[in-house]
């Protein structure tokens, strides 16, 4: 255990350098004794935050500043901010639209305000390092966990809008992560529950999955993050690009010269966890060119794979060079980020409210500026406004369960609520992603009194239960129905019949405002699709 600020990365023992390659999670709004143990006996280089440590960005200021205290060296404070539906924390800080609504907006000085300011924002309540943004090419309907934190489908529109908002996060002052290498855009499968193959040759992953991170690497991003994917065109052997020398050093490292930091996914994910392990994981992750290993949940599997690759060079297993390397690219980050040697004057929050205070209304205003821009309507654009006449229904599906991406917060500010401050009559009921058969009868009693009926769907191309609810809806008499992919825009692919169809690519309350505006009539739908929904190009719009 060191017992002072170390000044360099040469003053840390083998432990404390094996240490610094690992950013680690952890319950709670408090530093626990686990995460404790972690950074003070370990010498771990970062931590990680999720819904579950964060409270609001007071108490997330005083967190930040709990665990540095207890740092030798200070700590890379992660999170997973990426805006629009992937968010860790909403509570004094703004939402901003997610990637592919920035997409549909088609502006990149928008994606650069928007992570500069985002940014801004985090690095006051003491967050230096925002895993986003995605630069995966999302060109698979069918892909579970990319989607709308993809920029779209076309491989030079998500290297130009990824490399802004890199820069605008960086510019902030705050390490900016790539993810997902090298791409995770093309899978019809989850890395957190199973191991993906993108099975495509070298020429077509050149020219579509590797262009975004080559800008990405020619514009100086801070940290590549990994994929747990296969790709046999570079790793023949079947082992995912995380645990890949030839992918991590032969391609990233020599192939397309990066020289910064490469962190891997969570290795508590199924691909890895349930495959090779995660202490195994993490000692092959170190051999292939990882330099931060990234493990968020249990200190049991926390402290094996610390031991794990502490035991790989004491045997050999993995050279005293490759720690020596990798920790180097750790403390040249931190330095780079305003992390070693800085002095911050004032309490933690204080610095939260000061900051708050002068950047959250011209975030809150970026964000609104984004959301009027890329509401997109895709079908019957002639059918709008809808009528005030009436009464209206919003149904709105909505998970009820957390997953590794998207933790569940329940929403007010829904788009009835937005309808309403239209001066429309609306009303609104909830049902489940997969809604259950008292969920489908009361949205039906419910309809049957409406003359509009607007359905806010949620990923219903991967839920039966929502298509077969759309469709009983849409089939009801005289009744005008519109159908609202709020977050996966490929909803209308299972039902191609509805009359009006519009893709908003997040539910969040600045974007339902935007979206009421554009029933109303208020303001013109001036969203492009990002990606290609069957006859409908990308870059189309009605």
């Amino acid at each position: 255990m060191m017992t002072k600020k170390a000044q360099s990365w040469r003053e840390l023992g083998l432990k404390e350098k094996i240490g610094q390659l690992f950013i680690c999670g952890f319950d709670g709004y408090r530093p626990t004794p686990g995460i404790s143990r972690l950074i003070t006996e370990y010498g771990i280089g970062g931590v990680v935050y999720f819904r579950r440590n964060l409270r609001d960005a007071r108490q997330v200021a005083s967190l930040s500043a709990e665990l540095q205290e207890l740092a030798a060296v200070p700590l890379l404070t992660a999170i997973d901010q990426e805006g629009g539906m992937v968010v860790r924390l909403e509570e004094g800080v703004t939402v901003m639209p997610g990637a592919m609504a920035i997409g549909a907006a088609g502006d990149p000085e928008l994606a650069y305000e928007a992570a500069r300011r985002s940014g801004a924002e985090l690095k006051a309540i003491g967050i230096n390092m925002n895993l986003a943004p995605c630069l995966d090419v999302n060109n698979n309907p069918d892909n579970p966990v990319i989607g709308v934190r993809s920029y779209g489908e076309n491989p030079s529109a998500v290297a130009l809008l990824g490399v802004k908002a890199l820069q605008g996060y960086q510019d902030s002052g705050v390490a900016a992560v790539a993810k997902h290498f090298p791409g995770h855009g093309d899978t019809a499968a989850d890395s957190h529950f199973e191991l993906p193959v993108v099975p495509h040759g070298r020429e077509r992953l050149d020219e579509v999955e590797l262009l975004p991170f080559r800008a990405a690497i020619a514009a100086g991003v801070d940290a590549i993050m990994t994929a747990h994917v296969v790709f046999p065109a570079y790793e023949p052997d079947h082992i995912p690009a995380t645990l890949s020398r030839r992918i991590l050093t032969g391609l990233l490292r020599e192939r397309l010269g990066y020289r910064g930091v490469v962190v891997t996914d969570c290795l508590e994910m199924n691909a890895i966890a349930e495959t090779i392990g995660v202490a195994k994981g993490a000692v092959e992750a170190v051999k292939g060119g990882a330099d931060l290993v990234l493990v968020s949940h249990r200190l049991d599997r926390q402290l094996a794979a610390l031991e794990a690759v502490h035991d790989a060079v004491l045997a050999g297993e993995i050279p005293l060079s490759r720690i020596d390397e990798a920790v180097e690219r750790v403390w040249l980050l931190k330095e780079r980020r305003g992390l070693i040697r800085q002095s911050v004057s004032g309490s933690a929050p204080q610095r939260a409210e000061a900051a708050g205070a002068e950047v959250r209304s011209a975030a809150q205003e970026t964000a609104i500026r984004i959301s009027e821009a890329a509401v997109t309507v895709v079908k019957g654009g002639e059918r709008l406004p809808l009528d005030r006449g009436g009464r209206t229904l919003v149904v709105w599906a909505e998970p009820r369960v957390s997953t590794e991406v998207v933790e569940v917060i329940e929403q007010e500010c829904t788009l009835a609520a937005a309808l309403k401050d239209e001066g429309y009559a609306a009303e609104e009921t909830r049902i489940g992603l997969d809604p259950a058969e008292s969920e489908a009868a009361a949205a039906l009693g419910a309809a049957a009194k409406a003359d509009t009926i607007v359905f806010v769907s949620y990923d219903a191309a991967f839920s039966p239960g929502q298509i077969a609810l759309i469709r009983k809806l849409n089939e009801l008499p005289d009744k005008a129905f519109a159908l609202v992919a709020a977050r996966t825009p490929y909803d209308l692919l299972a039902v191609p019949e509805v009359p009006l169809y519009l893709c908003t690519y997040e539910n969040k309350p600045t974007m339902m405002n935007a979206l009421a505006g554009v029933l109303s009539g208020r303001l013109p739908a001036r969203g492009v699709l990002p990606v290609t929904i069957g006859p409908y190009p990308r870059g189309s719009r009605t």
